[in-house]
């Protein structure tokens, strides 16, 4: 696995790797590095910037050379548990283009546990790596104007929960009535990146 430096900006520094595991990984080695002078890590799909003091950039890119990826993850996430019902109205359509039943859908999506790769798109979003290959989507043709909050949905390889109400091109499997985002929690982000999650089947 190998890890590109590109420049960005004077206080800041990204580095680019070949996959989302390898940035959630990475990621994951720079907060438990704790280095004095890193203001912010932000891991995306492909890439993890590190926001820093002027001082402190060299010595970020020094200690990210050492890291091994195929390490894996340094710290073992909290696990999050979703409470989901399994009502979405694209479960059909994507049991079908599986050549599965909607059980088997609901099963290998519940099964499965995943991980917090990286937030984006709408605050308390968060893209969740880890979806078993046989639910792999591209995205839908038409998006939707407008997806409920709290769907529970897939696109390519992720799974997540629309936060609040928005458009959507992602499959809707279920939803669920937990808030993905509430500001005035300790935590704000029901999820946050390095936490493990789970789905958990619940009856309306």
């Amino acid at each position: 696995m190998s890890i590109r430096t590109l420049p960005y900006g004077p206080t800041a520094v990204m580095f680019e790797v070949d996959d989302t595991d390898s940035a959630a990984v990475l990621a994951d080695h720079l907060r438990n590095m704790r280095v004095a002078g890193v203001v912010e890590i932000v891991p995306a799909a492909r890439t993890v910037l590190v926001e820093c003091t002027l001082h402190a950039r060299s010595h970020v890119v020094e200690l990210v050379s050492t890291v091994d990826l195929d390490r894996g993850p340094v710290t073992e996430g909290a696990l999050i548990e979703v409470p989901t019902i399994y009502d979405g109205p694209d479960l059909a359509d994507v049991a079908a283009q599986a050549a599965s039943s909607v059980a088997e859908v609901i099963e290998l999506h519940a099964g499965a546990e995943y991980r917090a790769a990286f937030c984006g798109f709408a605050p308390g979003f968060v893209y969740l790596t880890g979806l078993p290959a046989a639910l792999w989507r591209p995205r839908r043709a038409e998006p939707r104007p407008r997806v409920p909050a709290g769907s529970v949905a897939i696109g390519a390889e992720f799974t997540g929960v629309y936060p609040t109400a928005s458009p959507g091109g992602w499959h809707l499997l279920g939803h669920t009535e937990e808030a993905m985002w509430d500001a005035t929690r300790e935590r704000p982000s029901f999820i946050v990146p390095g936490d493990r999650v789970r789905f958990v089947p619940v009856r309306p």
